[in-house]
């Protein structure tokens, strides 16, 4: 579960660190509020919870097991230990 959170706040993440980037090299000045208006502030905002809702909408139907599939968890067989399967 830490992995999907990770990956959620690093798409959250990546319009405002990438227009950094452009910042950066385009020799602006990164930490000058000029740089960070309100308006560009939430076109950001907007581009990072459109990649978020993408990527849920995206693991929610391209995830996981087949529909109608049966999940069998781990178990002891013949004093032997069967790891969980899908089936």
């Amino acid at each position: 579960m830490i992995r999907v959170g990770l990956t959620e706040i690093a798409l959250f993440a990546a319009p405002f660190v990438l227009y950094a980037v452009f910042l950066w090299l385009t020799k602006a000045g990164v930490m000058d509020t000029r740089s960070w208006p309100l308006s560009r502030l939430a076109w950001l905002a907007m581009a990072a919870l459109a990649l978020v809702v993408g990527s849920f909408v995206f693991f929610a139907h391209f995830s996981g097991s087949k529909p109608g599939s049966e999940y069998v968890p781990a178990h002891l067989e013949n004093g032997k230990f069967v790891p969980g399967a899908t089936k």
